[in-house]
């Protein structure tokens, strides 16, 4: 499926082929209200290419904590559909607020390649003022360093592009994957319909926290 290549001492995987039907798992967390302490879900979900959906896995992570990466790669080790993922694609790489997934760690932790996806692409200047009402600041704000400029993608001819950032993969492979998933919106697949089930179940618990 792929070949392991050497980059500036970084190990990285160059896939041989990108099949249509490429197993990935999107990851993506629900509605949180910010700054109150507290826990939100994040959801992966697995998909074949952008077509077919194969599971639904699940964890809880702290609201601008630090436990995103261990809990995201804990979540996909634990899975049983593990050993048939060939990429991590994770709705950016904030969650909870500033609960940062280090994409390097969790590359390093799963041994899958990841592509971290936003629509816009960030303002970092904005993003440092806001690590300042924070513990941790300059942790947080190396993770987001480390991940790198985020690269623009047309995933579709006339809509907006997308911003990708990487660890594991080659960039031309990420470009491919996310334009192949990308088959309803530009937006891949798998993380449209993480948000819709992450979204989904924070509305169902705010209902029945009403009741």
């Amino acid at each position: 499926m792929f070949d392991w290549l050497e980059d500036k001492g970084l190990l990285y995987r160059k896939f041989r082929v990108i099949k249509a039907e490429i197993r990935i798992v999107g990851v993506d967390d629900g509605v949180f209200i910010p700054h109150e302490r507290g826990f939100v879900d994040v959801v992966g979900v697995v998909f074949r290419g952008g077509y077919w959906l194969d599971g639904v896995m699940k964890t809880k992570i702290e609201v601008d904590g630090m436990d995103a990466t261990q809990k995201i790669a804990s979540m996909i080790l634990d899975s049983p559909h593990y050993k048939q993922l060939r990429v991590i694609m994770l709705s950016g790489i904030t969650f909870a607020g500033f609960n940062i997934v280090d994409i390097h760690e969790l590359y390093d932790k799963t041994q899958l390649p990841v592509i971290a996806v936003t629509r816009n692409k960030p303002n970092f200047d904005d993003i440092r003022r806001a690590l300042e009402n924070l513990p941790r600041k300059k942790e947080r704000w190396e993770i987001i360093r480390k991940a790198g400029v985020p690269v623009e993608v047309q995933t579709h001819e006339g809509e907006a592009p997308i911003y990708i950032q990487t660890a594991g993969l080659r960039l031309e492979d990420a470009e491919k994957i996310v334009k192949i998933s990308s088959t309803q919106s530009n937006i891949p697949e798998p993380l449209r319909v993480a948000h819709i089930i992450a979204s989904s179940l924070a509305r169902f618990y705010a209902e029945e926290n009403t009741k």
